[in-house]
């Protein structure tokens, strides 16, 4: 039999104080997910912290592939990312991709009760045949010429 899907609104997640001004809220550890990590930050207050200062580079010891790429999503409000010294602005619905896991990143919001979503792993996904036949649909779509 086939384990269900779990279905959990935002808000259902517990909340657990973080370091400074953020507020956690454990996404994978509750849903179980194995494949990636995932947890979402809400800044308590406007100029808080909605994502603390880091990099994603693995600890001294261990596996190097403990080293990890992150995605973030701002789900609500807005926020400031600076990312190795560079500022990028990012209100609700924009992702925000840190391909090195070096980079460091911090993320301050714009307003209270900022709430960003964070995915991270190793980079190993290999993308499924339909996405390459998407893609491939779409450019045909606008360039029939090309092969």
């Amino acid at each position: 039999m086939p384990q269900p899907p779990k279905v959990m609104h935002l808000d259902e997640f517990d909340r657990i104080d973080g370091p400074q001004t953020l507020t956690w809220l454990p996404v994978r550890h509750t849903l179980g997910i194995r494949a990636f990590g995932t947890n979402a930050y809400v800044a308590n207050q406007a100029g808080g912290d909605v994502v603390e200062e880091h990099d994603e580079l693995a600890e001294p010891g261990q596996d190097p592939s403990a080293s990890h790429q992150e995605l973030y999503f701002v789900a609500h409000g807005h926020a400031t990312f600076t990312i190795d010294g560079s500022e990028h602005d990012a209100p609700a619905g924009t992702y925000v991709f840190i391909p090195d896991p070096a980079s460091r990143r911090h993320a301050i919001a714009r307003e209270a009760g900022t709430t960003v979503l964070s995915f991270g792993g190793p980079a190993t996904f290999q993308p499924s045949d339909w996405e390459t036949a998407w893609l491939s649909a779409a450019r045909m779509q606008t360039d029939p010429d090309q092969s």
